[in-house]
Order: structure tokens, then sequence, then C-alpha cells
């Protein structure tokens, strides 16, 4: 999954840049294979902890905006990423991606990079505009994001994974092991 997210945001036209945040090795070099810069995180803090870490590294060199993504996106499209760019206004703005159940916020785009806290969880779309409008900034929405709103946190999202289908890698990695039938087994059971 991180390798598609890394995939659609290295062919997005939008980006000046990708900063991947992680202590594991593997994430490193994957990372590394897109042209990434990684900022070396010291303990898993969560989320949050880690995109505000980001965003204050990328305010310290000058960048005027941010653009979040979590790894766990697989079917994120460079076209759907340059669509949340190109929605997103001057600073001061935030532009948020919601998952598809409303409740977590998927992506969010700050102008400049350290706009807002962040709360990123299962319900953290609802204090992520609450901050921004804490801010007097009106966030935009950006619904109809069906690559971004899917994001891989529980069984029923690998099962909408797979019903979804398409070229990603992780989809054709979860066709490649015995999770797609016991899947199928656990919803049979029920």
């Amino acid at each position: 999954m991180a390798e598609d997210v890394l995939a659609a945001m290295d062919e997005a036209e939008g980006l000046n840049g990708i900063l991947v945040v992680t202590r594991d090795a593997w994430a490193r070099s994957l990372a590394s294979r897109y042209g990434a810069a990684v900022l070396e995180e010291k303990a898993n803090r969560g989320q949050s902890a880690a995109v505000a870490d980001a965003v204050r590294e990328l305010a310290r060199a000058g960048a005027g905006a941010a653009l979040a993504l979590p790894g766990d996106v697989p079917l994120v499209s460079p076209a759907e990423i340059d669509r949340v760019l190109a929605a997103h206004g001057p600073a001061p703005a935030v532009s948020m991606v919601p998952a598809g159940d409303g409740r977590g916020t998927n992506c969010v785009a700050c102008s400049p990079p350290d706009a807002i806290r962040f709360h990123f969880g299962h319900d953290s779309f609802e204090p992520h505009k609450a901050e921004a409008r804490a801010l007097g900034i009106e966030p935009r929405i950006l619904a109809g994001l069906p690559g971004i709103a899917l994001d891989v946190d529980k069984p029923e999202d690998l099962r909408m994974l797979l019903a979804q289908g398409g070229s990603c890698r992780a989809f054709a990695w979860l066709n490649g092991t015995d999770i797609p039938a016991r899947l199928a087994g656990e919803k049979g059971n029920r």
C-alpha cells in the first residue's frame, strides 16, 4: 500500500517533493526508490505526531504548503492528488478529503504547512474542520475521490479493496495470498 501511495505521489504533477516520516528501514529504502526525502521518526507516536513533525520541518525549510496522505490508501491516483492541489487555495487554506465513512480524514492540504494541529484517527474529520474554523479558515472539503477515500484499517476495508479491483500493487499482492478466501469465509460465517 505504501508503494501505491508513493507511486501516485511521484506521478502527480503538482507536488514539488515527497517527505516520508518513518523509523523503518524498509520504508526508508522504498522512499529512496521514489526520490522521497525521509524524516527519521524517533519513536512511533502515531500519525498525528508524524504529520506534525513533517509540517514543522517543511515550514522551517520555507515550504508554502503541505499535503498529507497516509500510507494505507492504495487506490489513490495521481489525478486525485492533483485535484486536491488544484482546489487548494492561497494561504491561509486547509483542504480535506474525508474517509469513505465520513468520520476520518484521508488527506489534508495546508497553507502554510503547519496551519492546523492534526487529529488523525477514526474520528478526525470534524476535529480537523474545527481546527481550521477556529483559525478563521473555512476548509475546502473534496468528496468524490474514491481512491483517497478508501483507507485500509480493517477486514471490511480489504473486502472493499478486493471488490473495487484495479491495478494497484496491494490488490495484486492480496490476490496472491489466501486472504481473499479467508475474508469470503468470514463474511459467509456471519
